[in-house]
């Protein structure tokens, strides 16, 4: 599958939003590979050199048997130097064994943030830390819900991520230390089945709410670890999620979760268009990769089934997409690091086969993509830079009132409208005798009172809704439609929606 999308237009696609100015910070593209820790590391850090990338996650897990002591550290010892020479930055992404390592006994948190104060201690040139790995999927955190469905794991991950940037500062101020790693998934499902998790949006707005009940006056991240990989179908980077979940074309969506959360706290949130900040939030997408066919000379070097409802891509569409991904993202200046997983695949077939290498060490034609990619753009953005700013009412509220022109019979009893937003909402709607301004209207429905002719409320659930109200004739004379959005995860953004008058006959 060619693509031939020009950088510009990917990234005004992506953003959804109009485009002005030059970017000036340059992207760093690497790779979340856990491969180099073995040996020396000087063949795959030449490797990473090679293909201009410039930076490697690795994982560093913390075992509450051994809660001291540092895993491999014998080995990183022996590479690091040589990510030092080769020019690249090694971000370490700490996080428990197990999903209910860090709540299972009352001093699992304390021995948690010890050992990642050791570990910065032990590894000072190491400047890059991710605390936690997708704690709104159960696989990583448990427990997610209460027996009663109430959402725990924001407020469980909070005092590990503020104690954890206390720990990291103290050591060495200038450490940036990178915030949940989030799942662009999640279904808010506390007593499904199976994968009872908590979407990304939503997940954002339960850590807002524990920051602000904990009190805490201080930050508790630099940047915003995100994992935007693809649906299952794994579509092109330009398909989106559906809210409340997020991919890499919905990152206005996880700015706006954070805005949200954290708007006038301690917390920076990111950088919007026309404002000046000390230091403003940035995201790390630490992880993205399309999971590709293995050829069947190959077959054998794997072994395992594949994730049921999988759609695998052809190699040549990964090169494609991965070319894609750069381009998206390098004119935005919210996104410091991108980075592949992997850079080599893994061998079981139920694991990830999204390597820019083959499991035998051979080159995808994404390595050559990408290496020419960032050879050709140098990680800078080419074109008009991404703007952002935040919505003060609904996103993309729209109302339907149809044909109002033709006067309505008397006897006309039923009476309703369409109405969208692009997040869920909760609504207010009425009908009202025409006269008042929009303002007014607004208020109106938003105090109670005086209550309209008809009224209904109810909630947009991020799609289309039809608006019904009693039955009841009306009489003679002119009226409007109003509705009053206001979005679920903050209240105080509110859209108010008025019709033209439409009149019914004496």
């Amino acid at each position: 599958m060619k693509t031939t999308r020009t950088w510009g237009l990917l990234v005004c696609a992506y953003a959804a939003l109009t485009c002005a100015g030059v970017a000036s910070a340059a992207l760093d593209v690497g790779v979340t590979e856990d491969a180099g820790k073995s040996g020396s590391g000087a063949a795959f850090f030449a490797t990473l050199r090679d293909a201009g990338l410039k930076v490697n996650r690795i994982s560093v897990n913390w075992n509450p048997a051994a809660p001291t002591a540092i895993p491999g550290q014998a080995e990183i010892a022996k590479w690091l130097p040589q990510a030092q020479v080769s020019g690249t930055r090694i971000v370490f992404a700490v996080a428990p064994d197990d999903a209910a390592d860090l709540t299972a006994t009352p001093d699992a948190k304390t021995k948690f943030v010890a050992f990642v104060a050791k570990l910065a201690q032990t590894f000072p040139a190491v400047k890059d830390y991710v605390i936690g790995n997708e704690p709104n999927q159960p696989r990583f955190w448990r427990p997610q819900y209460s027996p009663a469905g109430k959402p725990l794991a924001a407020a469980q991950y909070l005092p590990v991520l503020a104690a954890s940037y206390d720990a990291l500062k103290a050591k060495d101020p200038t450490i940036t230390v990178m915030g949940v790693g989030l799942s662009p998934r999640g279904n808010d499902l506390p007593f499904g089945k199976d994968n009872r998790s908590r979407s990304p949006v939503r997940f954002l707005g339960d850590l807002g709410r524990a920051y602000k009940l904990s009190g805490r006056k201080k930050p508790i991240m630099d940047e915003l670890a995100f994992h935007p990989y693809p649906q299952p179908r794994q579509g092109p980077p330009t398909v989106r999620y559906a809210w409340p979940t997020a991919g890499l074309a919905n990152l206005n969506r996880i700015k706006q979760a954070v805005w949200d959360a954290f708007h006038g706290t301690a917390q920076p949130t990111f950088k919007e268009t026309g404002k000046t900040f000390t230091r403003p939030l940035r995201f790390d997408l630490d992880e993205v990769g399309w999971q590709v066919q293995i050829p069947p000379s190959l077959a054998p070097m794997y072994h395992g089934a594949e994730t049921p409802g999988l759609r695998l891509v052809s190699e040549a569409t990964q090169a494609d997409y991965y070319g894609d991904v750069i381009a998206s993202v390098l004119c935005d200046p919210t996104v410091r690091m991108l980075s592949f997983f992997h850079l080599i695949d893994e061998t079981d077939l139920d694991r990830w086969q999204s390597g820019l290498e083959r499991a035998d060490g051979s080159r995808r034609p994404s390595y050559d993509r990408v290496k020419q990619t960032l050879a050709q753009s140098h990680g800078t953005c080419q074109g008009p830079t991404v703007r952002w700013k935040h919505a003060n009412g609904v996103v993309s509220p729209v109302a339907a009132w149809g044909n109002l022109r033709k006067p309505f019979p008397r006897r006309t009893r039923r009476w309703r409208f369409t109405a969208r937003a692009a997040e869920q909402a909760n609504f207010r709607a009425g009908i009202f005798k025409a006269g008042p301004k929009k303002a007014v209207l607004g208020k109106r429905l938003a105090k109670g009172r005086p209550r309209p002719l008809l009224y209904r409320q109810g909630v947009i659930k991020a799609n289309r809704r039809v608006v019904y109200f009693p039955a009841r004739r009306l009489k003679p004379g002119s009226y409007v439609f109003v509705i009053r959005m206001t979005a679920s995860m903050n209240p105080k953004r509110a859209s108010v929606l008025v019709s033209r008058r439409f009149r019914v006959r004496g």
